[in-house]
């Protein structure tokens, strides 16, 4: 369990370098008229994934979950391709790359790098990450109940995230 709990602990200082490049970014976009639009669903998002760092631990721990080599090894996998994914992103982004959904005016949308083949593809990277990495360690429950939340919340933000850059973009467009 040593291990798994280095990798979980691995993960939330990948978390904290993200915050680190989003507060830069929150300043960056200010600076230039970005507009903050969903705060209401953001102390949701950082509880559950907190929630799920923790769960992780607990689950393996409380509930004497075992790693399944095979299995525990293949979601090691997905854990990482999930991370690369994920910087792919924040690199194709720039300064635009944030955890909070902040539009500045004027720019196009990104369509290179990862958005050239998804609309969201940091989601998806949280997505595989939620699910993949309590199974590393057999947390079935801990990966069951993030997948549910953060699939009620993703409609939530992607709604929200695609009504910005809609009246960002709509705004920008001469009538």
């Amino acid at each position: 369990m040593i291990w798994y709990t280095a990798l979980v602990l691995a993960v939330a200082g990948e978390r904290l370098a993200e915050l680190f490049v989003a507060l830069r970014n929150t300043r960056w976009a200010l600076a230039r008229g970005g507009a903050e639009t969903g705060r209401g669903h953001y102390p949701a998002m950082v509880a559950l994934h907190t929630a799920l760092l923790l769960g992780c631990l607990a689950e393996v721990r409380l509930a004497d979950r075992p790693f399944v080599p095979l299995f525990g090894w293949a979601m090691v996998a997905v854990v990482a391709a999930a991370q690369g994914l994920r910087w792919w992103c924040v690199r194709t982004l720039g300064h635009r790359w944030n955890t909070r959904v902040i539009v500045v005016p004027g720019l196009p949308l990104v369509t290179g790098g990862p958005y050239g083949l998804l609309r969201h593809p940091n989601y998806v990277a949280v997505a595989a990450e939620g699910l993949a990495l309590p199974l590393v360690h057999g947390a079935w429950l801990t990966a069951a109940l993030f997948t549910v939340l953060n699939a009620a919340l993703m409609t939530v933000r992607v709604r929200c995230e695609e009504a910005a850059l809609t009246a960002t973009t709509a705004a920008d467009v001469p009538a």
